[in-house]
C-alpha cells in the first residue's frame, strides 16, 4: 500500500471512530441542570414535552452516572428568581438558574416535529469556563421519545453507548406523557386526574404515587396521602422514600408512635439527617411536655450527619429552649444563624434566651434584627400575656431524604485553622475582588465563608445583597441588605435596599430608604438621583 493510500485509510478509520464516539461535552465531576426545552414551533402535540424533555434527559443522565439537579430543586430556583415556570428563558436567566442551584453545566434545548419525526436539540453551557458548546441533535419517531433522548444524552456525554431509559421511567411514552401532564397541570384536580390515569396504566410506577402524595399533603389531606404512599411496593426503588413520606403523614395525623416505629426502622437501615430530624420532631410533638433530652439527642445526630443545614441547628437550639436550657439554646442558635443569617426565628429566640441569661444589650440587638426581618415577632409578644413569647410548633421538617453522610462545607474544615477574624477578612477581600470582576458565583462562595466565620459582617451582607440584585433575586437582596443595615448603617446599604424595594414594586419603602440615606449624607448624588427617578423632589 502506498503512503497516500495508508493516509486515506487511516483517515477513514479515524472518521468512523469519531462518528461512533463523539467528544464528550459534559466534563467529569460536573453538576448538571437540564432546563425545560422550548417548543420551537409551538406544536400543540409537543406542549407537554417542554417539561417532559427536562425530566427525561435529567433521568437519563443520572442513570448513566452523572450528577444532576432534580426537578424539585429546579422549581425552587425558579421560584426564588421569580421566573415563571412556563416561560422560555433567556441565556442570562438560564445561567442565573444554574448558579442558584450550584450547577457547573446548564443544558438548554428545543423540540419540534419534522413530518412524523421528533427532533430534539440541546446546547450545553459550561458555567465553570463560560463556554457555550455546539448544538447536538437526535431524531426519531414520536413514539420512540425514550430512544431519541437516549441518543441525545449519548452525544452530550460523548459515549458510543446509547443511554437507555432507566427504571425511573414508566413503561411507555404514552404513560410518561400522562405523568408529565400531571406534573405541570395548573390545578390540583387536573393534576390528580392525569396522575391517577398514569397509575391505572402503570400500577408499578411509584413516582406517580409520590407526586399524588405531594398534592394531598399540600391540601392537608393527610389520610389520603398516607393511603397513597402505603401502596408503594417493598421491592420498589422508591420504597425507602415512600416509607419516609408515610411517617411524615403519620406525624401530620398525630400518630406519633406509628411514625416513630417507621422512622427508627429507616434509621437502623441507613443513617440519614432527614430521618434523625423527623424523629426529633416526633419526640417534640408527641407530648405536651416533651421529655428533656429526647428530641435534642436526635437533632444533634442530624447536625452531625448534615453539618451544612441551618434548619437542623435551629431545631436543636429550639429544642434546648423548650428543655429550659437557655445557654445550650444560645450556642446552637448561633450555629443556625452562621449558616443562615436571615433566619428571623433563630435571631428572635436567641434574643429571648440572651435576655434570660443576663445579656440585655446583645438580646436587644438580636431582637432588633429579627423585627427588621419580619413583623410577626411583635405579634408573638402580644400573645405572650406574661408567658414565653416563643410559641410551640416552630420545629422544621424536610420532606426529602438526604444521604446518610453529607459533604461538609469547606468553611467548616478551615474555620479552626486560623484566627477567625483574619480568616473572615481574607474571604471578604476575596469576595470583594470577585464581585468587582463580576465573578458572581465565586464572590458568593467567598462571602458565605466570611459570613460563616463572622455572621454580622456588614460589608459581606452588603455585597451579598448587591450580588442578589445583579442576579435577579430581589427578595434575597432585601433580606441581606436589612442585615447589612442592622450591622452597620451606611448610605450604600440604604440605597441598595431602595433599589431592591423598587424591583419588588414597593415604592413607599424605597422612598423611606432614600430619605434615610439622605439623612446620613444630604449631599449624596446617588441618593438625589434615585429620589428624582421615583418621582420625589431632590433635597
Amino acid at each position: 500500500m502506498t503512503r497516500a493510500a495508508r493516509i486515506i485509510a487511516c483517515s477513514i478509520v479515524g472518521a468512523a471512530m469519531f462518528a461512533g464516539a463523539a467528544a464528550p461535552q459534559v466534563p467529569s465531576d460536573a453538576r448538571i441542570i437540564v432546563l425545560p426545552f422550548d417548543n420551537l414551533r409551538q406544536e400543540p402535540r409537543l406542549a407537554w414535552m417542554r417539561e417532559g424533555a427536562a425530566v427525561l434527559l435529567t433521568d437519563l443522565l443520572e442513570a448513566s452516572g452523572e450528577s444532576t439537579v432534580d426537578r424539585e430543586d429546579r422549581l425552587q430556583a425558579f421560584d426564588r428568581l421569580q421566573l415563571p415556570a412556563p416561560a422560555s428563558l433567556s441565556r442570562a436567566s438560564s445561567i442565573k438558574v444554574g448558579h442558584a442551584v450550584g450547577a457547573t453545566v446548564v443544558v438548554l434545548g428545543g423540540v419540534e416535529l419534522s413530518g412524523d419525526q421528533l427532533v430534539a436539540r440541546a446546547r450545553l453551557i459550561r458555567l465553570d469556563t463560560g463556554r457555550i458548546l455546539p448544538d447536538v441533535q437526535a431524531s426519531g419517531a414520536l413514539t420512540d421519545v425514550f430512544g431519541v433522548f437516549g441518543r441525545l444524552a449519548q452525544q452530550l456525554r460523548g459515549t458510543g453507548e446509547v443511554v437507555r431509559a432507566s427504571e425511573h421511567l414508566p413503561p411507555s411514552p404514552q404513560v410518561f406523557e400522562l405523568y408529565v401532564k400531571g406534573l405541570v397541570a395548573e390545578t390540583p384536580a387536573t393534576a390528580l386526574g392525569f396522575l391517577e390515569q398514569t397509575l391505572k396504566a402503570a400500577p408499578q410506577f411509584d413516582r406517580a404515587r409520590i407526586a399524588i402524595w405531594e398534592i394531598h399533603t399540600d391540601a392537608s389531606e393527610h389520610s389520603r396521602a398516607l393511603d397513597v404512599v402505603s401502596a408503594i411496593r417493598p421491592e420498589s426503588r422508591l420504597a425507602r422514600d415512600g416509607r419516609f413520606r408515610k411517617a411524615l403523614s403519620q406525624l401530620s395525623l398525630k400518630r406519633f408512635d406509628d411514625a416513630l416505629v417507621t422512622l427508627r426502622a429507616l434509621q437502623t437501615e441507613e443513617r440519614s439527617a432527614s430521618v434523625a430530624n423527623a424523629i426529633g420532631v416526633a419526640e417534640l410533638r408527641k407530648a405536651a411536655s416533651p421529655t428533656p433530652g429526647r428530641a435534642t439527642y436526635y437533632f444533634s445526630q442530624a447536625t452531625e450527619l448534615n453539618p451544612a443545614d441551618g434548619n437542623l441547628f435551629f431545631n436543636l437550639g429550639y429544642a434546648y429552649w423548650l428543655d429550659k436550657d437557655p445557654p445550650a439554646a444560645i450556642y446552637w442558635l448561633r450555629e443556625a444563624v452562621r449558616r443562615d443569617p436571615g433566619d428571623g426565628d433563630a435571631h428572635y429566640i436567641l434574643s429571648v434566651a440572651l435576655q434570660q441569661t443576663g445579656a440585655p444589650a446583645e438580646a436587644a440587638r438580636e431582637r432588633e434584627l429579627a423585627t427588621r426581618l419580619s413583623s410577626k415577632y411583635a405579634g408573638w409578644e402580644a400573645k405572650a400575656a406574661g408567658g414565653s413569647p416563643v410559641p410551640r410548633g416552630l420545629e422544621r421538617l424536610d420532606e426529602e431524604l438526604t444521604p446518610s453522610t453529607s459533604r461538609v462545607n469547606e468553611i467548616m474544615t478551615t474555620a479552626g485553622q486560623r484566627d477567625q477574624d483574619s480568616l473572615a477578612a481574607f474571604h471578604l477581600d476575596a469576595g470583594r475582588r470577585a464581585y468587582q470582576r463580576e465573578a458572581d458565583r465565586e464572590a458568593i462562595q467567598e462571602l458565605r465563608r466570611a459570613l460563616y466565620l463572622s455572621p454580622y459582617l456588614a460589608e459581606a451582607h452588603l455585597l451579598m445583597g448587591r450580588l442578589h440584585l445583579r442576579g435577579g433575586r430581589p427578595g434575597d437582596a432585601v433580606e441581606a441588605l436589612k442585615i447589612a443595615l442592622w450591622s452597620e448603617e451606611t448610605v450604600g446599604a440604604h440605597l441598595a435596599l431602595a433599589e431592591a424595594y423598587l424591583i419588588v414594586q414597593d415604592a413607599a419603602a424605597a422612598r423611606a430608604e432614600i430619605d434615610r440615606a439622605l439623612a446620613l449624607d444630604p449631599k449624596s448624588e446617588e441618593a438625589q438621583k434615585l429620589k428624582v427617578k421615583i418621582g420625589g423632589p431632590a433635597w
